[in-house]
């Protein structure tokens, strides 16, 4: 008996521990506890794919209970009968929804039972009917509705190659008769008084022209920059001070922004003193000696008893090292004829000739 004893109490804790670890699992997976439990029937009328016994339930998306029993029916071959086992206090009524969800990335089939809008109890419910479709998955009511749509357009193939072709003509007949729409576009547009705006009139900057006799040369690499200046500079508009309404100067441009514009015309002017050592337009794969940093100051013609195109702005040299070696304000205005678009533009070419001659005999003497 003595030696018996430690062997008896071993197997006893042993068995002990094996029911204890049985009951935590079984715990652990009926969250309900083992209180009281009710039992219903359902019934689907279709398949319930992925459903097996020990799926959960769940009651307004809370787990109450489990599957406890599945099984086909008998009399009809698409009919499906389950059994389930829910805690006592689930308000399951007569009126109650049954469906089936999916749940995770792998699309585990649980019951869903949502309340319905009976609030007192409604007696014995012995079975409840699952809604049409409710074991389909997302991809079956996918395929369902490809499927559908497919019919539809087999159904319907005649009268949607008749619509098609009936698009083909009638692009057809417009490509033929865009003529004829112009015309009577242009028609409705006399009738209605409505008028076409005319085009924009394109003028440019003249640049100053080559010396008569060479000059002394440019040294080094030189950089003009792309001009910087107020908004108000940064425009195709023939700006007037005070602002000029008239018609023609509202259809009239210059060929590209003032910054643009002042700084081609002055490579351009730099190219017709030496073209061999003319400035670039950037520094871009280049290795730069100077750069020509601009500000405009003025590009308008000033009104008043003698109109004049003025234009005026600042240069500064910089070396490599980006230091201002030197730096100058040039300005220079002539006076405008006649205050319309090709008299205007003539006086700012007059007044550009100037100030770019000046420029570059400073830049020469400079470097």
């Amino acid at each position: 008996m003595e030696t018996r004893a430690p062997f008896v109490i071993v197997g006893a804790f042993v068995l002990a521990a094996i029911a204890a670890t049985f009951g935590f699992v079984y715990w652990l997976h009926n969250s309900t506890g083992m209180g009281a439990r009710s039992t219903y029937y359902l019934q689907f009328d279709g398949p319930v794919p992925g459903l097996l016994v020990g799926a959960s339930v769940l009651f307004n998306g809370i787990r109450v209970g489990e599957v406890t029993e599945l099984k086909l029916a008998t009399d009809h071959p698409r009919r499906v009968n389950a059994t389930i086992a829910v805690a006592a206090t689930t308000p399951v009524r007569a009126d109650t929804k049954v469906g089936l969800e999916f749940q995770g990335l792998t699309g585990v089939p649980v019951v869903a039972l949502e309340g319905g809008k009976e609030i007192a109890p409604s007696g014995n419910v012995p079975t409840l009917i699952a809604e049409p479709g409710a074991g389909q998955s997302m991809t079956q009511a996918a395929r369902d509705a490809l499927r559908r749509v497919d019919s539809i357009l087999a159904e319907n193939a005649e009268p949607l190659q008749g619509m098609i072709a009936n698009f083909r003509t009638f692009s057809d007949g417009l490509a033929r008769n865009t003529g004829k729409l112009d015309s009577i576009v242009a028609g409705l547009e006399r009738m209605t008084g409505a008028s076409t705006p005319p085009p924009k009139t394109i003028y440019n900057l003249q640049a100053a022209a080559a010396p008569a006799s060479p000059g002394k040369p440019l040294k080094g690499q030189l950089v003009v920059a792309e001009p910087t200046t107020v908004v108000m500079f940064d425009t195709q508009r023939i700006l007037f001070s005070p602002a000029n309404d008239s018609p023609e100067f509202a259809n009239s441009q210059w060929a590209d922004t003032i910054p643009r514009l002042l700084q081609s015309r002055l490579i351009q002017s730099f190219e017709n003193y030496d073209i061999a050592h003319a400035p670039l337009r950037n520094a871009d794969g280049a290795e730069v000696d100077y750069q020509l940093l601009i500000d405009i100051r003025e590009f308008l013609v000033a009104g008043g008893a003698q109109p004049a195109a003025k234009i005026a702005f600042s240069a500064r040299l910089l070396n490599k090292q980006g230091k201002v070696v030197a730096a100058k304000v040039f300005s220079a205005g002539q006076p405008v004829e006649k205050v319309e678009p090709s008299a205007v533009v003539a006086a700012f070419d007059k007044a550009f000739a100037e100030i770019a001659r000046e420029l570059i005999a400073w830049t020469v003497q400079t470097l």
